[in-house]
């Protein structure tokens, strides 16, 4: 008995001592190297700086250690686009999806909707349905994939096809809400709300600007003196992940390329043509030769093979997570489903890109104040309000000079070859694409032209390299395209070191 007594005192010292280690008395005090006040203490003002040094990684998503790498064409331009040639640039480390979003993962999508805005706003729900007809065809019967595809559990980890470019950036939207706002229930700062509807939703940007309380669990010690001693959690404090979004295309190109497996201190050793070594069959381990690496089409009316011995084994998509994973560890950046990216299309983008994180899309944007500088209430979806820089708040600027630089030099004023332009005036606000590419007449490109990359299950090899570009419009659907989501890297390129 005495015995059992004093290891229960034991442990009881153990985890006493271990409970006081977590208090603010015996954590390590920190001190400004400037100023040298202490941080973190009510009694001189309350400054706060978070413990926290490093990013959590959200679900779903691997590193990928940026660095410098020729972005571009690694063989034989066969279509004659000329819209790719080798360019030297340089990625910051960003994270990506492991895999291609599923059916399933869309589905919770669509139910989180239909539960949240189905009754007063249905229509938020019919716009993010997948078009299942994209299986329709002409001279094909593909009937029970229309009805099967998307919904039948047997095609739960297939990926999402019949999703526009729109919907794919709505849904990363979505997905970057949920994932923050788990992560303050799993801090305790939030309790979950299964009843949130319309505009009472949780929504990452609303509840940074105080738009947004739900219900609150045990809020943040707030330690300026002057306060009510409580706050929302916020981006100081680390808890707040930035935006899933979908990946630039010279992200998606580098993470597809996955050369950290070919480079020997600074010297990539092997330029591949695909995501892995040598061809479309696996020639690097013996138990594995002749194995197909990706899910193509490898010639007129061959899909999946002779049966018996099925090549890719995979007339439609495959689930994801088939066949290997590139160096970096993501599967199907060859093969399977093309996938859409964040660019907006232009032939000569590899000429006109920046060689540091290369985008062409961007449209700069505030959120709405009112006259008094406050935010205007959000919207009756629970989102805050955004529009484009205004001309006033551009002037004296050098960086940027209009809000949307989509067609910046390759359809704007300034990049078309006119003798009447004026060259020397101010570039105007307003798009003028059409003139420099006719679309409709000569041209499919405007400024809906998004980027897909990669190659799909009904593409031939020649696809499957990831400098190969192709473009559709934004509001388009196939049965061919899906989507990864993406995220910034924030802090070092590489934890730990």
């Amino acid at each position: 008995m005495m015995k059992h007594s004093k290891l229960a005192l034991l442990f009881l010292t153990i985890v006493f001592i271990a409970s006081l280690s977590s208090c603010s008395l015996f954590r390590k005090k920190e001190y400004s190297r400037t100023t040298n006040w202490e941080y973190n203490n009510p009694e001189n003002g309350g400054f706060e700086v978070s413990q926290l040094r490093e990013q959590v990684t959200g679900p779903g998503l691997i590193l990928i250690e940026g660095g410098t790498f020729v972005m571009g064409s690694t063989q034989e331009d066969l279509m004659f686009d000329w819209d790719n040639f080798p360019r030297r640039v340089t990625i910051s480390s960003f994270y990506m999806d492991e895999t291609e979003v599923s059916n399933l993962d869309y589905l919770e999508y669509l139910y989180w909707l239909k539960r949240v805005f189905g009754t007063d706003y249905p229509q938020v729900h019919v716009n993010a349905l997948p078009d299942t007809l994209v299986w329709r065809d002409r001279l094909s019967y593909n009937e029970p994939l229309v009805e099967t595809y998307l919904r039948h559990p047997a095609y739960h980890n297939y990926p999402v096809v019949g999703v526009t470019w729109v919907q794919a950036n709505d849904y990363c939207s979505w997905r970057t809400d949920r994932v923050n706002e788990w992560m303050l229930i799993n801090e305790g700062i939030l309790d979950l709300d299964p009843d949130q509807k319309n505009e009472n939703n949780f929504n990452t940007e609303a509840y940074l600007a105080g738009q947004y309380e739900g219900l609150v669990n045990k809020p943040l010690r707030n330690l300026n003196p002057n306060s009510t001693g409580e706050r929302n959690a916020s981006i100081k404090d680390g808890l707040i992940l930035p935006r899933y979004r979908l990946p630039t295309e010279a992200e998606w190109e580098y993470a597809a390329l996955g050369l950290i497996g070919n480079t020997l201190y600074e010297r990539v050793v092997e330029r591949r043509r695909y995501p892995w070594n040598g061809n479309y069959t696996r020639t690097d381990e013996k138990r594995y030769y002749g194995s197909f690496v990706a899910n193509f089409k490898r010639g007129r009316g061959d899909y999946m093979g002779v049966a018996g011995t099925l090549n890719d084994g995979a007339d439609i998509p495959a689930p994801i997570g088939s066949y290997w994973p590139n160096d970096y560890g993501l599967y199907n950046m060859g093969g399977n489903v093309s996938e859409w990216v964040l660019d907006v299309y232009r032939p000569l983008s590899l000429e006109d890109f920046s060689d540091f994180n290369p985008y062409r899309g961007n449209i700069f944007e505030n959120a709405v104040r009112d006259q008094d500088g406050f935010l205007v209430d959000k919207d009756s979806l629970g989102r805050i309000r955004y529009e484009e820089v205004t001309e006033e708040e551009l002037v004296g600027r050098q960086n940027y000079r209009k809000a949307d630089n989509r067609n910046y030099f390759d359809g704007d004023q300034m990049s078309q070859l006119s003798e009447s332009n004026d060259w020397l005036s101010e570039p105007t606000q307003s798009n003028q694409t059409n003139a420099m590419y006719e679309y409709g007449v000569t041209s499919l490109i405007s400024d809906e032209a998004r980027v897909y990359k990669g190659g799909s299950w009904r593409d031939p090899a020649y696809f499957l390299s990831p400098g190969q570009r192709r473009f559709m419009n934004q509001n388009v659907a196939t049965n061919y395209i899906g989507f990864r989501c993406a995220m910034s890297r924030v802090g070092s390129p590489n934890p730990g070191r």
